[in-house]
C-alpha cells in the first residue's frame, strides 16, 4: 500500500523549495504527496522579492478538507509565517495526534528574507513544537528558538538539540551545515540520548531547499513505518544524492534547486539528462 504525507508550507514557483519541492521529495521517496498552501512567495535562486499570506481559516479549511476524504500517514510542516496561521494549524492537527508530524522551522531564506513573523516564535514553540514527532532546525533557526548564540561546535550543538526537545516534540535534528570545514554533522536527540550522522560537505552553490528536501524525506520514511534513526539515515542519504546531482540541472543564475530525482533521471553516466 502507498502511503500518503500532506505539507503545510508556502509554495516557490522557482521549484526548488517549500511545496514544490516537499512534493517532489515525497514522490521520489515513494508516497503520494498533498500540500496545503499557507503562503505564496514571489521568489528564484536568488531570492525572495515578496509574500502574500493565505488567511489562516482558508489554510484550516484546506487541512480539513483532506483529513475528511484521505488517509494522512505522515504531516510536514514548512513555513508557517505567521502567528495566526501558527494557531490555525495546531488547531486542526491537535484533533490527530497519532499521526507523525515532521516540523522544520522555516524563518529565513537562503537569500536572507524572513519568512516568520517574530511574532509567531511564541506561537511556533507553545503550539507546534509539543505537537511535533520530529523538529529539523539548522544552526540558525536553532539558536533563534532558544534565543541564545549560533553553535560553533559539536557540543554546543549537542547541547542544543537537548534543550529543545525539552520544550515538546519527541526529537530533534539539528543541522550542521553551517558549521565550518569539510564536514557537515547531524545530531539527533531523542529520549534514548544523542546520535551523530556524519557527512561530508559537498562543494556546490546548488542547495536551494535543502532543508524542506531534507524534513519531507523524514516525513516520507515515518509514513512508511521506518523507525526514527534509520529514517534520518535514509533522509540524509537520499538528500546527500540530490546535492551531489545538484549541477546537472541547469535552473536559475543563484542557488540552484538540489536534483530531486537523481535515482530516477539518468543516463549512461548516472546523472540526469
Amino acid at each position: 500500500m502507498i502511503r500518503n504525507a500532506l505539507s503545510i508550507a508556502g509554495s516557490d514557483p522557482s521549484g526548488g523549495a517549500g511545496i514544490q519541492a516537499d512534493l517532489k521529495a515525497f514522490a521520489a521517496r515513494g508516497v503520494y504527496g498533498m500540500a496545503a498552501l499557507t503562503a505564496l512567495t514571489a521568489q528564484n535562486t536568488r531570492g525572495v522579492s515578496g509574500v502574500h499570506l493565505v488567511p489562516p481559516g482558508f489554510v484550516a479549511d484546506q487541512i480539513k478538507a483532506v483529513f475528511a476524504d484521505v488517509r494522512v500517514d505522515a504531516v510536514k510542516i514548512g513555513m508557517i509565517a505567521s502567528a495566526e496561521i501558527a494557531d490555525a494549524v495546531a488547531d486542526v492537527l491537535q484533533l490527530h495526534p497519532d499521526i507523525p508530524i515532521v516540523l522544520d522551522p522555516v524563518m529565513v531564506a537562503k537569500g536572507g528574507a524572513r519568512l516568520l513573523d517574530p511574532s509567531a516564535v511564541d506561537v511556533l514553540l507553545r503550539r507546534l513544537l509539543p505537537l511535533a514527532t520530529l523538529l529539523t532546525p539548522n544552526l540558525p533557526e536553532a539558536a533563534a528558538l532558544l534565543r541564545i548564540d549560533v553553535a560553533k561546535s559539536r557540543r554546543e550543538m549537542g547541547e542544543q538539540a537537548e534543550a529543545l526537545r525539552a520544550l515538546g516534540p519527541a526529537a530533534v535534528l539539528v543541522k550542521g551545515g553551517h558549521l565550518g570545514g569539510d564536514e557537515s554533522p547531524d545530531v539527533l536527540a531523542t529520549e534514548d540520548g544523542l546520535t551523530w550522522f556524519e557527512a561530508v560537505r559537498i562543494p556546490t552553490a546548488n542547495t536551494h531547499g535543502t532543508g524542506c528536501t531534507l524534513s519531507s524525506a523524514l516525513a516520507a520514511e515515518l509514513a512508511n513505518g521506518v523507525a526514527l534513526p534509520r529514517a534520518v539515515a535514509a533522509a540524509k542519504t537520499y538528500l546527500a544524492g540530490a546535492v551531489a546531482a545538484a549541477d546537472t540541472l541547469d535552473v536559475g543564475s543563484g542557488h540552484g534547486p538540489v536534483q530531486h530525482f537523481h535515482a530516477l533521471w539518468t543516463t549512461e553516466e548516472g546523472y540526469a539528462k
